[in-house]
């Protein structure tokens, strides 16, 4: 199993993760992108405000574990908006930030070096 490069505002980070995670992550991150694209969509039409849209809370416990959090309703779109990273296991625990776009092409690169896209 290669190992999926998280790739971090500033810097990255590798950690041991399967296919069906990445996949399974990748449908959260479908669900969040349209939830952006439904806020920003709204955001222009007169006299509607937008109806707050649910943040996006991804587990995944493996070799390492990873939460992926994101508040749809503080980024006018989905190019803008960043995601809270923590990946820990029993000696580390790092929490960062990076960019929605970022994650996006990590993901879409790991699946298909893994063949599995």
């Amino acid at each position: 199993m290669i190992p999926l490069t998280l790739n971090l505002i500033q810097g990255s980070v590798q950690i041991s993760f399967s296919p069906e995670a990445a996949k399974n992550l990748q449908q959260e991150i479908s669900t969040l992108v349209e939830s952006l694209k439904s806020a920003a969509s709204k955001v222009g039409e007169r006299g509607l405000k937008p109806k707050p849209q649910p943040a996006m809370e991804y587990r995944h416990t493996g070799d390492v574990f990873l939460e992926v959090f994101c508040n749809p309703n503080i980024y006018p779109s989905p190019f803008a908006a960043k995601v809270l990273l923590t990946i820990r296991d029993e000696r580390i625990r790092l929490t960062s930030e990076g960019e929605l776009t970022q994650l996006i092409e990590d993901i879409n690169q790991y699946l298909e070096q893994s063949g599995n896209i």
